[in-house]
């Protein structure tokens, strides 16, 4: 490769980096800040992993000898017992049922033999009868010239002589087919000791397959107990002359047909031994393996080299794998910084806060677990304010965040190793118990009350821990103290802290919200003293958008507290607002131009005077975007007729359309509210009639294009302005029938 084309590799590889990181819309400082968060992080968690206080020299304890002083295990260690494995595995291979192969060919020649006894049988019986004395002689000398010593003189006389010898060579000839079918056992000395004394496993080819078959050891035939079971065998034989002759008959012919495998048998042990999972002995952090005063055992010994051994490892795998979930954890920055889990993207300082907070508790889980504790147990994670960093974004953010952050933190702390199992339990507890107590939470003091809450879930917590731990009575009234503080020390610290951050990421929650709800605000009084027309225009822009986000799901409260603020940019000149006007109107006084100017400048200034009151970010969204980017359509109409060169952009509110649900609730009540006054005959039907044709000038204007409506939304919406508007206007409808005095009423 030529350095011009080394070159041209390395600008291509810039650009297509530099065009990933555009496409994927990453911010720089929430990008840096979560970066460098997570370095700070996984460096504190590494070196304290890798960095650990000595247990002093080995050589100062000794076998049977007491110990000058205590050794505490200050990481978690497990290693081998090697005598309990051993032992385990001596079980495992005494459960491996000896192999016996199973050997057809011995069945043919079995029937082979007994088919030509048979033949010499018949041969003979057909040229002599029962009745002949010196046949039976002739029988048996003719039988032993092909079987010599085989068969008693009394069997072969009995069978000669029986009326129904025939039948009787068929019904052994079954005999023989059904024991060797079943298998006859050669059993060797000394061999099968080692196995399993119960059942024997017996593998029988049948073509290209193997048929395997678990048979109990007691049940076996073997050559030595075939008398026995050709006995209950023939007991329900038809014929008495079978039972009596029929194992001298036939044991000859009976051949050995399964065969110990040592081969198979071995694989069999070596393949269960292989599967046995060593006995590990555990020592957990805090546990006391030398006591001072006490005399060293030899199991004593084997702990400390075990601890000593694992304090002196370079855990390089351990190193990587925490690396690896630091990585995941900055993934799931992404995913969430990508709008995957609350619908929307995070803002920089929100981003800002959730780093600060991973970071805060990882690095106080890692630190925590440095402290001695000489009682032997103490869940670290009674330390740390669990509830405080999951309650937090929960009332900021969002719950379903909160939610997902009550499972990562503490599974982060856990596969570090900062929290061992009770500690994780406690802390996952105290996490979803927290982001699960404020969804209904109105008042600041119900972040108290939250702190209760979350000290009895952390109080049970403990008791059931501490029961599967089985400790003494004694350490409960410890830890339930150290659980209960934890749970009111969250509660309080948020009541502290959240006033600072909603002030900082100027977010609208819930507390927020309500206080600004309240109509006797200093900025709304003056609404009321200044522009009483708009005060009672929002004050019904209000109900209505409230009502309509209770139908879709949406945040009601906001959109309240939206529609109260949206038009405060009017009280600097309100007797241009048509709400405020009685009878004379300042327009007429003034070019269309100048009219749409003062028009469209109370959404800048109500947008200054939210910032200037730092009201949430959302209520100043919701104030630039209740009238979109529409045309003041009047105006520019009348400019239209006195001017020959007009700019639509001059007659345009400068605002963006509404990018949420609760802002397009706002605009949509707005200019419900405004438009229906019009109306001479409010009523239900009109009403609807004229809400729907407000929506339908909306969607084609592209007004609602970003808020993520739905047409079945507005539909609800639509509804639920009806339904307001009809019950406000229905004292005020004519009716036909009333007379024109009780008008006058």
């Amino acid at each position: 490769m030529t350095t011009k084309n080394k070159f041209n590799l390395r600008e291509i590889c810039i650009n297509v980096m530099l065009k990933w990181i555009k496409d994927a819309n990453i911010r720089r400082g929430p990008a840096i800040a979560t970066v460098a968060a997570l370095l700070l992080s996984a460096s504190v968690v590494i070196n304290s992993a890798n960095s650990h206080t000595g247990i002093g020299n080995l050589s100062e304890f000794e076998v049977g000898k007491v110990a000058e002083h205590d050794v505490i295990a200050i990481k978690p260690v497990s290693y081998i017992d090697e005598d309990a494995t051993n032992r385990l595995i001596e079980d495992q291979k005494r459960l491996v049922s000896a192999v016996f192969l199973y050997e057809s060919e011995k069945n043919l020649e079995a029937e082979r033999n007994y088919d030509r006894f048979v033949s010499l049988c018949y041969d003979f019986f057909e040229k002599n009868t029962i009745d002949e004395e010196p046949a039976s002689e002739d029988f048996r000398m003719l039988i032993y010239s092909e079987f010599p010593d085989v068969f008693p003189a009394e069997t072969l006389d009995t069978l000669f002589q029986s009326l129904d010898r025939s039948q009787i060579l068929s019904d052994a000839k079954k005999v023989l087919i059904h024991f060797m079918e079943g298998g006859i056992f050669s059993l060797p000395r000394n061999e099968l000791s080692r196995y399993n004394p119960i059942t024997v496993e017996v593998l029988r080819h049948s073509g290209s397959s193997i048929d395997k078959k678990q048979v109990n050891f007691a049940g076996i035939v073997t050559p030595a107990n075939l008398i026995d079971h050709m006995g209950k065998y023939l007991e329900s034989a038809a014929s008495a002359t079978l039972k009596s002759i029929g194992y001298d008959l036939l044991k000859h012919f009976f051949l050995e047909n399964l065969f110990f495998s040592k081969t198979d048998t071995e694989e069999r042990v070596q393949e269960a031994a292989a599967h046995v999972k060593p006995a590990l002995i555990h020592i957990e952090r805090g546990q006391r393996i030398i006591k001072k005063g006490f005399i060293v055992k030899e199991e004593d010994m084997v702990s400390l080299n075990a601890l000593s051994s694992a304090l002196s490892e370079n855990d390089f795998p351990g190193i990587v794998g925490q690396i690896f979930l630091f990585l995941m954890l900055y993934a799931l920055f992404i995913f969430i910084g990508n709008a995957r889990l609350i619908g929307r993207r995070l803002s920089d300082s929100e981003i800002y806060l959730l780093t600060a907070l991973t970071s805060l508790y990882v690095i106080g889980a890692t630190l925590a677990k440095t402290l001695p504790f000489n009682n032997g147990f103490f869940p670290i994670s009674l330390l740390l304010p669990t509830a405080l960093v999951i309650m937090l974004p929960s009332i900021l953010i969002g719950s379903y965040l909160a939610f997902a952050w009550a499972f990562a933190l503490p599974l982060v702390s856990f596969l570090t190793g900062s929290f061992d199992m009770p500690a994780y339990i406690i802390a996952l507890v105290s996490g979803l118990v927290g982001s699960c107590t404020l969804n209904n939470a109105e008042r600041r003091m119900d972040l108290v009350k939250a702190g209760i809450f979350i000290a009895a879930a952390n109080c049970v917590t403990v008791i059931a821990v501490m029961l599967i731990q089985h400790l003494p009575a004694k350490d409960y009234p410890a830890l339930l103290f150290w659980a209960a503080l934890n749970g009111m020390a969250s509660g309080i610290l948020v009541l502290g802290i959240l006033p600072l951050l909603e002030s900082g990421l100027n977010a609208a929650t819930t507390f927020r919200l309500i206080e600004l709800s309240d109509l006797n605000a200093p900025i709304i009084r003056r609404l009321f003293t200044i522009a009483p027309g708009t005060y009672s225009h929002s004050f019904m822009v209000a109900q209505l958008a409230e009502a309509a986000c209770q139908e879709i799901g949406a945040n009601s409260l906001l959109a309240r507290v939206g529609a109260y603020y949206h038009d405060i940019g009017k009280m600097e000149q309100p007797e241009y607002f048509v709400e405020n006007q009685s009878g004379h109107n300042k327009h007429d006084e003034i070019p269309p131009r100048l009219s749409a100017t003062i028009l469209r400048s109370h959404v800048k200034l109500g947008i200054e005077k939210g910032r200037n009151m730092k009201l949430p970010r959302k209520v100043i969204d919701i104030i630039a975007e209740h009238h979109g980017n529409s045309v003041i359509q009047f105006f520019y109409h009348k400019a239209l007729e006195q001017e020959t060169e007009v700019s639509i952009e001059d007659f345009s509110y400068p605002g963006n359309p509404p990018r949420s649900r609760e802002s397009a609730v706002v605009m949509l009540a707005d200019t419900a509210e405004a438009a229906v006054r019009t109306l001479e005959k409010k009523t239900a039907t009109k009403i609807e009639e004229f809400i729907q044709t407000l929506i339908n000038r909306k969607l084609e204007h592209g007004q609602l294009a970003e808020s993520e409506l739905t047409f079945r939304d507005l539909e609800i919406i639509k509804k639920a302005f009806v339904r307001v508007l009809a019950s406000y206007y229905h004292s005020r409808i004519e009716y036909p029938k009333e007379s024109k005095d009780s008008k006058e009423k």
